[in-house]
């Protein structure tokens, strides 16, 4: 059975020594302190450790079950789910107007981290809720917030996004969903969506779901998607609920991981909607959705590494096998554990490396979340609107990647179930294609990101690498192991891009034959900035004197192996992107 801790010192680390949250001037900053935040993420870490992990197993042992139209949940959902509710987890940063708490972004998504690596699959039901909630509150009238945001906040009720169907995913404007005018403001909702995350289950009381369905009438194509509440049971003037409604669950999908939750084949049939926002201007209220649930699967990515990292780590410091190619470490002992071996060491490193490196990277995008919102910060909105796609692409395959690798450090045992390994690289999987596949996240940032709003967006984050290369030159304990090579890097990005500029419009195959490894780029000199901040924030409490020094002297030590190992595949990328589209579309579609 595996276990987890809640890393509440790593994302200490981030929220204060590299993001400095208290000294911000964002409102609600001032109030994140060491003390608050502590006492908030250590709660936050019991509720993942003694009430979600034990069910982690659980939910993927039992799965979701469709009986006579309701889902029911793996045992002890439904308990856990109330503990999560009553403890006010659902709606930290939510208005407090609605019933919220108010706090930032960021202090949700910290707090969401040990619970999304407890039990992934527990945690969608409540995330997807929580986007339901922003949605709502950017885009619905007075009205419905009223009426839907007070119970979605508390998670009384779920919510829902339903865009994909049988023969529409990312191209949603071939969707049929249709929307007809019922005449008193509503509209009846006809179609099906599948793959819907959470569609029914029997853990709340009523389940709003948030369609995208096209007016008759309306334009043709994307430009013609409206989005509509459509609540599973109406709610009548007073608040409490009413009458059925007119939609229902067609199945569960078999899946390869994620089985704790329910993902559905909806079925509207003549379902009474509610319009949110305008008449055919449906994504851009879905966006609002997505955007926040694409760094929230950028997070699933590396939470779900981190609770198989922190396995792995177990089981290499516990495996008896061979002997140090140096000597005997543990003579006494039949063998060695395997952690004394290079290439274990290797394989553990480049999962740390990578797990802190994007626990800072989804921080600093949360942060750059609240900037935005209640700064009316457009810097803020421009970046984060950038690095969305990579947090969430790159995240997301590491994320995989490193799950795997935890398992290879089991060696046979990791493919066994009963060790529980394969859960973590199975669960994992998904967070690289739902929420848009990532495929479509590099073609996002190659395609739309980069030249957006002239490219001032990627311009600002060169500027902001420079910037801190050059501000920190005469650090020469910095230069060497994290400045030079965030140097390197970073022109090997800049490089890229100015082949796109040079050849993306005359020959646009040749910057989307090269969009992915874009993607991978940016993510690493998104990690090697981070790491470089990260260092240079624990060479600053060293020097101040502190009491844990073993802590930092091991966040250095950590960034420059990611420097020194990971940095470096900028080069390979550029190489890849600098052969063009050629080979690429060589073959002719028949001699594949």
């Amino acid at each position: 059975m595996p276990s987890f801790t809640a890393p509440i010192k790593d994302l200490q680390f981030v929220l204060h020594d590299l993001l400095k949250v208290s000294e911000q001037d964002i409102p609600g900053y001032a109030d994140l302190d060491r003390d608050f935040t502590s006492a908030v993420l250590e709660e936050a870490g019991k509720v993942a450790s003694e009430v979600l992990h034990p069910l982690n197993a659980v939910g993927d042992r039992e799965g979701c079950v469709l009986e006579n139209g309701i889902v029911r949940t793996p045992t002890g959902f439904k308990a856990a789910f109330d503990a999560v509710r009553e403890g006010g987890w659902t709606g930290m940063d939510c208005p407090e107007e609605f019933g919220g708490q108010g706090l930032p972004y960021v202090m949700h998504t910290a707090a969401q981290e040990p619970m999304v690596s407890a039990n992934m699959a527990f945690n969608m039901y409540q995330g997807l809720t929580h986007g339901a909630v922003s949605a709502i509150l950017f885009h619905g009238s007075d009205a419905q917030k009223a009426t839907y945001l007070p119970k979605l906040v508390s998670c009384e009720w779920t919510g829902t996004m339903n865009l994909t169907e049988p023969h529409c995913g990312t191209d949603l404007g071939m969707m049929r969903t249709k929307a007809v005018p019922n005449g008193d403001g509503s509209f009846a909702i006809t179609g099906q969506k599948i793959f819907i995350s959470a569609g029914e289950h029997d853990m709340a009381d009523n389940i709003i779901h948030l369609v995208l369905a096209k007016i008759q009438g309306g334009p043709e194509g994307i430009k013609g998607v409206s989005l509509f509440i459509v609540p599973k049971y109406m709610v009548n003037e007073d608040g409490s609920m009413g009458a059925r409604n007119g939609v229902s669950v067609g199945k569960i999908e078999e899946k390869m991981g994620i089985h704790g939750n329910a993902t559905c084949v909806m079925n509207y049939d003549g379902a009474t909607g509610f319009l949110v926002g305008e008449e055919h201007k449906g994504m851009r209220a879905m966006f609002t959705m997505m955007n926040e649930a694409r760094l929230g699967v950028g997070l699933q990515g590396y939470a779900q590494a981190e609770a198989a990292y922190q396995n792995a780590v177990a089981y290499a410091n516990d495996r008896l096998q061979g002997r140090a190619v140096t000597g005997a470490m543990y003579p006494e002992k039949a063998a060695d554990p395997i952690i004394v071996h290079p290439d274990i060491r290797r394989n553990l490193m480049d999962q740390k490396s990578f797990v802190e490196g994007a626990r800072a990277l989804t921080l600093w995008g949360a942060y750059l979340i609240d900037r935005a919102h209640k700064n009316k910060d457009a810097a803020a909105d421009g970046l984060i609107s950038l690095l969305t796609p990579v947090i969430k692409g790159f995240q997301t395959d590491k994320g995989f990647e490193y799950a795997t690798a935890a398992q290879q450090v089991y060696g046979g045992h990791g493919y066994i179930e009963e060790w529980g390994m394969s859960q973590y690289a199975r669960d994992a999987r998904i967070a690289m294609i739902y929420e848009g596949a990532n495929g479509i996240q590099a073609l996002d940032l190659v395609g739309r990101k980069l030249a957006q709003d002239g490219g001032k967006h990627v311009m600002a984050f060169f500027d902001l690498v420079k910037s801190f290369i050059k501000d920190n030159e005469g650090n020469a304990a910095l230069k060497s192991g994290f400045l030079d090579p965030l140097k390197a890097a970073s022109k090997d990005l800049q490089a890229a891009g100015m082949y796109f500029m040079q050849n993306g419009m005359k020959t646009p195959n040749n910057a989307l034959a090269g969009s992915y490894d874009f993607m991978h780029m940016m993510g690493h000199v998104c990690l090697g900035l981070m790491w470089a901040q990260m260092a240079k924030a624990a060479m600053e409490a060293l020097d101040a004197g502190t009491e844990d020094k073993a802590f930092y002297e091991t966040k250095i030590a950590t960034g420059r192996y990611y420097m020194t190992r990971q940095l470096p595949a900028t080069a390979m990328h550029l190489a890849r992107i600098n052969t063009g589209a050629e080979t690429v579309m060589a073959l002719e579609a028949a001699n594949f």
